[in-house]
Parts: C-alpha cells; sequence; structure tokens
C-alpha cells in the first residue's frame, strides 16, 4: 500500500474548536499544495500527521508572517510527501509471496518476485521434489503426501497453514489449479493474505460463462447465439437445439477453461455422446459437468484482449493476441498482435474488453476471449480471470511486465500510479509468436510420453525469449500433470521473420529420453499457409501432413552411451565379446586350387532333375554328408559370430571349392532377417542374391520356422507360400522345416509352401537327449 505522509508544524486559535481548526488549516495548506503543482495530501490513500504547535511561535522562528507561514508549511509538506512518495516506489509491495502452482508458471512468478525484491516461496508434491521451481524459489515446502500428485496443489488448507507458518503476505495462483477457485481467494482473504488475481466477485461473475455471457449481452457486445443456461443432461440440450438453432453446434463447459469441457457436435446423432464427454471432461476438471449450448461459427478466428485493472473501474488493454492455430480447442502457436485483422474490428474488440471489464470493476490481469468470423464480425467468447500460458507474446510487444504489474496491482497501486493509463501504452512493437514445447508424440494422436530427460540443451540467440519449467538433464517427467516443458516465443518486425526465429531455435533445442511435439512444430511454422497470414481454428485439422514425425538419429548420445558403458563395465559377456581383444591381424583367405569336376555335385543334380532325384542321390551316397552352418552361425545374436556380407563374400570362392560335395550351405533364414536389418543395416534378399552367385556348386539351406517362416509370430497361409516362393526364385535349395514345440500343423503348412516352391523339404522336430545311446 502507498502511503503518502507529511509531518506539518501549525496552531490555532483557542476559540476555535480543536477539529475544526485543524480542517480549517488543512485546508488551506491542501489549496497551496494544489496550487503549487503538488501531490494533494487527501489523495487517495494519503494522509496528514498534524502536530498542534502555536503558530505564532513557528512564525517568529521562521521569521514569516502569517500568509507566507502557510506557503511554507505547504512547501515543506508537498517535499515530503514527494520524498516519501519516491521511497514508497522503492520499497517491494510484499515481503514474500508464495507461487501456488508448480513448473513453468511457478518459475515466471518467483522469476518476477526476485527482480522487484520479494522472497519467493514455493510449494512441491512429492512427485515433483526434484523439479527446478521447487530450487528456484528462496523456501520450498512439500504439500501433503497423502493426496494425490494433482489433488496435493488442490489442497487450499495445507497451502494457508504454510502461508500462515511462514508470513506469506500474499499468493499468486499462476494458471490452472485454483487460479480460478473462489473458495481459495476468499480463504486467503479472510486470514489477511492478498490474492494476486481477481476479486472474489470477478471469479465469480467471469468463472460462471453464462454469467460472463449475460454481461456481455447487457453491455451490448455481440455473443454467439446460444442457450440462456447450462445443462446438466443431454436430454436438455437436445430439446433447446431442436426449439432454437440447428446443426452443428459446440458444447462448452459453463466453469473453468484452458479448452477443456468442448466438443463439436455436427449432427443429432453425436449429441449424446459428445455432450457425455464435454460434461465429464469438465467435471473432472472444475468439479462441475454443466454444459451449455452455441452455434458453431464455422472458419472463426480465435482474438483475445488482455487487459488489466485495479478495481476502480479503470480497465486497459496491452493489444490482442491471435491464438488460432489450436488442436481440439488446445492453444499451440499463438502471435501478438493479430495479423490481418480489419482496423474497425481490432478497435471494436478493444473497446468491447475494456467495457465489459470495467463495468465489473475488474482488478488485476484478465483476458477476454472473442471469434472473429470471415466478415470481420466478432463475438465474445469467455473471459479468462487469470494470467495465460501465452501472455508473454503480449509482454515482448508492449513491453510491459504482466506478471510483476499483477502483484503491483494486489498491493493497492492504481493504473495511474503505476504509469499505465492507455495513452502511455505504446503502440505494438514488432511481432511476437511463442510455441509451446511439449512432451507428447504427434504421430501417436499426441499422446503423453514420460521418462528421464538424457539431453536438455536450450536455444538462444537475438530475439529468443524462454520461458523453462520441469526440464533439465535427468528430470523425471511423470504422467500426473500438464506435458508442458518449453515455451519458447520470438520477436521480430515481421511474421516470416518471427516464424523463422522460432524454426531455429527448435532446430537447436535439443532434447534426449522423451519424445516431444518438435516435429509438429516446424511443419506450422513451416507451413505456406501459415506464413502467408492469418489462419482459423480449422488449420491443423485441414492439414494431416503437419503430424508427420521427425525422426532424429541422437547418433552422439548413442556413441557417448556405448563407450562409457564399455568403459566403465567392460564388453557385455551376453553379446559374446569377451576375453582378449581381437587380432590387429587381418585373416588370411586360404588359396585353395579348383580340381577337375567327375562327378555331378548334389547342386547340379537338383538344378538339373529335380528333388526327386535329388533325394536318391542322398540316400545311395556311401559316405558322409555335411551341412556347414559356420554362416549360419554368422545371424545369431552374438556379437563375436555376426558376420557382414561382405565377410561372407572374401571367403565365398574358397568356400565354393573346398564344400562343393557338401550336403549343403546353411547361410539363411532363421534370425537373418532380425540382425541383418535391425544390426548390420543390410538387406537380407540381396544378400542371398549375392551369395547364391558367388558359391554356385553348392546347395544353399535356410531355416524355416513353420507357420513363422523367419519371424516370431503365425502369417497367414497366403504370406508363407508366397515366402518360400521368393526364396527359393533367389537362390535356396534346401528348407530345414522345424516348429519349436513339434506341432505338426504348423510343420504341414511349411511341407506344403516348401513343396509348392519346388524346393528340397527337410523335415526336423526338436528334442532334448543324449544321441549317443
Amino acid at each position: 500500500m502507498t502511503m503518502r505522509t507529511a509531518v506539518v508544524v501549525i496552531g490555532f486559535r483557542r476559540s476555535a474548536s480543536k477539529s475544526a481548526g485543524i480542517r480549517g488549516i488543512c485546508s488551506g495548506i491542501n489549496t497551496i499544495i494544489r496550487q503549487e503543482g503538488g501531490p494533494s495530501p487527501t489523495h487517495h490513500r494519503s494522509f496528514l500527521t498534524v502536530s498542534a504547535v502555536p503558530l505564532a511561535r513557528y512564525g517568529i522562528e521562521k521569521g514569516l508572517d502569517r500568509r507566507n507561514c502557510f506557503k511554507t508549511i505547504a512547501s515543506e509538506a508537498k517535499e515530503r510527501m514527494i520524498s516519501n512518495d519516491k521511497n514508497s516506489d522503492q520499497q517491494p509491495p510484499f515481503k514474500k509471496v508464495m507461487a501456488a502452482n508448480r513448473g513453468e508458471i511457478a518459475t515466471r512468478v518467483m522469476r518476477a518476485c526476485s527482480e522487484i525484491g520479494i522472497a519467493s516461496v514455493g510449494i512441491y508434491s512429492h512427485e515433483d521434489r526434484f523439479t527446478q521451481h521447487r530450487y528456484k524459489a528462496d523456501q520450498a515446502f512439500m504439500l501433503s503426501t497423502h493426496k494425490s500428485p494433482v489433488a496435493a496443489y488442490l489442497d487450499i488448507d495445507t497451502i494457508l497453514h504454510i502461508c500462515q507458518e511462514q508470513e506469506v503476505e500474499a499468493v499468486h495462483p499462476g494458471y490452472g489449479f485454483l487460479s480460478e477457485n473462489e473458495a481459495f481467494c476468499s480463504t486467503l482473504e479472510r486470514a489477511g493474505i492478498k490474492f494476486i488475481g481477481p476479486t472474489v466477485e470477478n471469479l465469480r461473475q467471469f468463472g460462471d460463462k453464462t454469467a460472463a455471457r449475460d454481461l456481455a449481452i447487457a453491455m451490448n457486445i455481440p455473443v454467439i447465439a446460444g442457450s440462456e443456461k447450462a445443462f446438466v443432461f443431454w436430454q436438455e440440450a437436445k430439446a433447446w437445439i431442436r426449439e432454437n438453432t440447428s446443426y452443428p453446434v459446440i458444447i462448452k463447459a459453463a466453469m473453468g477453461g484452458g479448452g477443456r469441457g468442448i466438443r463439436v457436435v455436427p449432427t443429432e446423432k453425436d449429441l449424446e455422446g459428445q455432450f457425455t464427454l464435454a460434461s465429464n471432461e469438465a467435471k473432472n476438471a472444475f468439479g462441475d459437468g454443466r454444459c451449455f449450448v452455441e452455434r458453431c461459427v464455422k472458419k472463426a478466428r480465435h482474438i483475445e484482449v488482455q487487459c488489466l485493472g485495479d478495481g476502480t473501474g479503470q480497465v486497459i488493454h496491452l493489444w490482442d493476441r491471435d491464438c488460432s492455430v489450436q488442436r481440439r480447442h488446445q492453444k499451440v502457436v499463438e502471435t501478438a498482435p493479430a495479423m490481418d485483422l480489419p482496423p474497425h474490428t481490432r478497435q471494436s474488440i478493444l473497446d468491447d474488453a475494456c467495457r465489459l471489464l470495467s463495468s465489473a470493476k475488474y482488478c488485476n490481469a484478465g483476458t477476454v476471449e472473442f471469434l472473429v468470423d470471415t466478415n470481420g464480425n466478432h463475438f465474445f467468447m469467455e473471459v479468462n480471470p487469470r494470467v495465460q500460458v501465452e501472455h508473454t507474446v503480449t509482454e515482448e510487444i508492449s513491453g510491459i511486465d504482466i506478471v510483476q504489474s499483477q502483484i503491483k496491482i494486489a498491493s493497492g497501486k492504481t493504473l495511474v500510479e503505476l504509469g499505465l493509463t492507455q495513452d502511455q501504452i505504446p503502440e505494438p512493437q514488432g511481432i511476437a509468436m511463442q510455441c509451446r514445447v511439449t512432451t507428447e508424440d504427434p504421430s501417436q494422436e499426441f499422446r503423453p510420453d514420460t521418462g528421464t530427460i538424457d539431453v536438455f540443451r536450450m536455444p538462444a540467440g537475438m530475439g529468443i525469449r524462454l520461458d523453462d519449467g520441469p526440464g533439465f538433464p535427468g528430470a523425471r517427467i511423470l504422467p500426473h500433470y500438464d506435458s508442458l516443458l518449453l515455451k519458447i516465443t520470438a520477436k521480430a518486425r515481421t511474421r516470416r521473420d518471427a516464424a523463422a526465429k522460432l524454426t531455429r531455435a527448435l532446430k537447436e533445442f535439443r532434447v534426449r529420453g522423451v519424445t516431444t511435439n518438435k516435429s509438429f512444430l516446424l511443419h506450422v511454422l513451416e507451413n505456406d499457409t501459415f506464413l502467408n497470414g492469418s489462419v482459423d481454428t480449422g488449420f491443423i485439422a485441414a492439414h494431416p501432413e503437419l503430424m508427420a514425425p521427425l525422426k532424429e538419429k541422437d547418433r552422439a548420445q548413442k556413441l557417448l552411451c556405448y563407450i562409457g558403458g564399455i568403459i566403465v563395465n567392460g564388453a557385455p559377456k551376453a553379446l559374446g565379446a569377451n576375453g582378449p581383444p581381437p587380432s590387429p591381424i587381418d585373416p588370411m583367405i586360404p588359396d585353395i586350387p579348383t580340381f577337375a569336376k567327375t562327378t555331378k555335385s548334389l547342386k547340379e543334380i537338383f538344378d538339373s532333375q529335380g528333388a526327386d532325384d535329388f533325394a536318391k542321390a542322398v540316400r545311395q551316397h556311401s559316405g558322409l554328408l555335411v551341412t556347414d552352418t559356420t554362416w549360419r552361425d554368422a545371424h545369431q545374436s552374438l556379437l563375436a559370430t555376426r558376420l557382414r556380407t561382405i565377410d561372407m563374400l572374401n571367403i565365398a570362392p574358397s568356400t565354393n571349392v573346398a564344400l562343393r560335395n557338401a550336403y549343403s550351405l546353411e547361410c539363411w533364414g532363421g534370425a537373418t532377417f532380425d540382425v541383418s536389418m535391425r544390426f548390420l543395416n543390410e538387406c537380407p534378399w540381396e544378400r542371398l542374391e549375392t551369395l547364391r552367385e558367388a558359391i554356385p556348386d553348392i546347395p544353399l539351406q535356410m531355416l524355416l520356422r513353420g507357420a513363422n517362416a523367419v519371424g516370431y509370430t503365425s502369417y497367414p497361409d497366403n504370406v508363407i507360400f508366397e515366402f518360400c516362393r521368393l526364396a527359393k526364385k533367389t537362390g535356396i535349395d534346401v528348407f530345414r522345416i522345424f516348429d519349436s514345440l513339434n506341432y505338426i500343423e504348423n510343420l504341414k503348412l511349411g511341407v506344403d509352401a516348401v513343396g509348392e516352391a519346388g524346393g528340397i523339404i527337410e523335415g526336423a522336430v526338436c528334442y532334448t537327449g543324449d544321441i549317443s545311446d
């Protein structure tokens, strides 16, 4: 509270009453002070301290007559008041302020407090005990551990107890949680603690959207045609729509904000489901499931006005914002000021916003939201009686710190005393654009992601502002809270320049360990429709390509983790890479001379005479027939036996000669596809084709997992048949068919598929036993 104090030495006649004499003399002094251009001692929240000393004595001491004595007293009073006023401005509005929130907005409030010399107090749930906002506060206290992660931040009794124990003078609720809670505001006020936000009456008026709508109608502000009351049941809404409007309509929660409890209803058959979803969402978020109905304005823009009021009826605007880039009524990218808005529309919106809040003697920061149709007509939507996520873009174009203004207004300052009259608000300086980086996966319907952040590298540079919250290396992103990770705001001279700065900042931004919506934001910022001018609220829905994922290789982090693991723990034994390091000498490829062919090889018999003659030749063979599985082992999970195709090709000529009379060379199938594609980044089909060409004289063999082919699940029969046909055509001769459970039906499918493809069928069963007995 501002206190202008003047200590004035005066006197009065004995015949006059003491009070009348003092009033008369004060009036004379006040008149002289005003004539000399000084502040009035009777100004709002000012007072005079009067000391009764004979006027004659004061005049004698100063050598002054009565008139000059009054003038001297008035001059001294004016100087003291000005001096005290300056000292008052240098004093912080409060000694200690609590940020009753978490994440980005709690950090924002604490930084604002620090800049004006106020000690900050933070609160945190047990789950948030390692988050950043706890450590940004001068003091921080844990909330109840007996409540859920969200309920802890809604625990009014615990928060009040902390405030009283720590002598907190004011509480800033941020946005969400208790920011629009009438009970919280009134509880603090009864305890003598200031609520840094609107009054209880303001919250009651504007927290209920139907009440706010009624006030707008009374002020002759255009509103969207809709129901006068909120409905509890969808049948009530159905009856009202049938009598008053037509589809499509929009269902809106009566309480709350932030895009929750809102659903578009295209037809009557969709009403029950959409109303139920909106009502349940509103009930869970705000404790009130009532919803009202409005006509759906197609291709509308979402324009809002940032306002400040001091509770005396004085309200100013800090210009407008365009929040039309939305996904399911949740804002994604915000711009200030709104682009391509007709001048008369802008002025009408600004005037209506101020008129509405002024009529309610609104106190503190608030946002009035409008829809603007394609003809430039504007319609009142709602008032958000709190600071909003996107307040940053307004701060950038106006140069006014909204959070600090909130704190000062709550301390009793008027807009005049803060120098925030409308004529002192500058024209918008450039274009500011904000995007919200969240831990959501756009390719999975924006499913929130959780985990531990391994890398967190923030951008910087001219025109970039960062409002950070829970993100830092090692931070755990939990599923309990909003997924907002960071707000990036860019300021430039033009819309394209601001978008270019945001794009550059997002590309510099590095987060590893959790998925973010960075790819989605980049697609929006690089979209020609967005860059070339204003867009409506249907922009994202009309551009599904914005959801395309952006693949980041993360090579450096993976390499560092691998090297660190090897240095600390050594080579993993599970991969077979234990023991001494590999020899630095290149392996020697044997030089095996070719020899004349005296008989046909089994491969030649199969190619020229078919599978039956191949089987006959095998049975008639008098010696031992060998199947070499060395190359098969190269496909398994052991790192030590995992070979590249080029390693096999280097030894292929010698193998073709040395094993010409072997039964087969098993070199494909089984784990080939898994290992070859996942670990070696090679195409298994190209490998088979290349090996077949390099080893023409030996039957090539593969492992076929019956109905599973080379996978780990059962596939449709036609898939198995087609796979075997392609494998035979590409180079496989012998198919060793087995099933891990010896399930005959699965074996039969493999046998039939290989037989139709013209391959050699080799059935196999699995067992455990001693073959030597």
